[in-house]
């Protein structure tokens, strides 16, 4: 039961009050924008998939300004973005077909909702698809390129997203039964440090059988190794998009703050280990980590299943993958686990599909 000091504290998190005005200014395109080019997926680290192409054809035509900040800021976190949206594209197809009954998604303080309308067009009625925000200017951006009557968008912040928000919010009704995928994109570390607490709030919402996938930016034991993989992002990555001076500005306004809300990773996985019997890290970026769990050990191999290999050169993934975090003894997975096979076009030929 999460109680009234829980969200109070949440209230007052920095993402909804000291930072407020970042995220407002960024996602209405009056600050925050790359000023050196903007960025533009690899498809040669996708190895050409035709999969992922369409997707990323798709989610380029739906971004918002605060997707050109945001994907320019990770390294390869839009490769990883259309590497991660085409398996959910068929996974959720899967559980539609499986289940006659359209697969439902909810993507937990993903910006602009761009991942979660992409997948509601492309599922055409066979994906319902929900994003919150606490940001006016998302919301805007959302229902400017709304793309699909089957995208929904919540305004306000994900913790409202209680038992009675479903029952009343008519725009919600649909989504009562839980979710066959939650996605949470770098939302807990701007509220809050204690997972277990964020994790409880939003496991009920998935539906057995059901995936919980994050994109979260780790602590490191070592400090050093931290900066330097900071570095690394900074200098060899976001300075392709950023000048110096933006790069310094975001580090004095946002980043020092969230730092302070970073978990390590031996933190992460008792808190997921208090919920899931699996967890498997399936991309590694510098300090950042995609993370899949679920209590059904076949809903994750199937999903991997799904998932091209990590979109990245080596020199940014410092992990061997897919590395499972969490397993059991009695049906264990990491033994089983494999990546899809591209299904390869020539480059010239996505390129110009792209480009078109």
């Amino acid at each position: 039961m999460i109680d009234a000091e829980l969200i109070k504290r949440w209230r007052s998190a920095p993402r909804l009050n000291d930072f407020a005005a970042f995220f407002e200014r960024t996602a209405a395109g009056q600050g925050g924008a790359p000023d050196l080019g903007e960025p533009h997926i690899d498809l040669g680290l996708l190895d050409f998939d035709l999969e992922a192409t369409v997707f990323a054809d798709t989610h380029k035509r739906l971004w918002g300004p605060f997707d050109r900040h945001y994907f320019a800021s990770i390294p390869y976190r839009l490769e990883e973005e259309c590497r991660l949206g085409s398996a959910l594209l068929q996974k959720a197809l899967r559980t539609w077909a499986q289940t006659a009954r359209p697969a439902s998604i909810y993507t937990l303080g993903t910006g602009t909702g761009c991942l979660a309308r992409t997948l509601a067009l492309l599922g055409a009625g066979r994906i319902e698809a929900l994003c919150c925000s606490p940001t006016a200017a998302n919301q805007e951006a959302f229902l400017a390129n709304r793309a699909s009557d089957h995208a929904h968008f919540y305004h306000g912040p994900f913790f409202e997203l209680d038992e009675g928000r479903y029952v009343i919010d008519p725009a919600l009704q649909r989504f009562r039964g839980g979710f066959d995928i939650l996605f949470e994109d770098t939302t807990f570390q701007m509220y809050d440090h204690d997972r277990v607490r964020q994790i409880e709030f939003i496991y009920p919402r998935i539906k057995p059988g059901g995936l919980l996938i994050q994109v979260q930016k780790l602590a490191h034991p070592d400090a050093g190794e931290y900066q330097a993989r900071e570095r690394q992002k900074d200098e060899l990555f976001k300075s392709r998009y950023f000048s110096p001076t933006l790069i310094s500005e975001k580090k004095e306004e946002v980043l020092g703050t969230m730092t302070n809300m970073q978990v390590d990773k031996a933190s992460t996985v008792d808190a997921l280990n208090s919920f899931f019997r699996y967890s498997v890290a399936t991309w590694n970026s510098g300090n950042f980590y995609t993370i899949v769990s679920s209590n059904s050990g076949i809903a994750i191999v199937e999903f991997l299943a799904l998932l091209l290999q990590p979109a990245i050169p080596p020199a940014f993934c410092r992990e061997t993958l897919p590395a499972v975090w969490i397993d059991t003894d009695t049906d264990p997975i990491r033994s089983i686990l494999a990546w899809r096979r591209p299904n390869s076009m020539p480059g010239i030929v996505a390129d110009r599909l792209l480009a078109s």
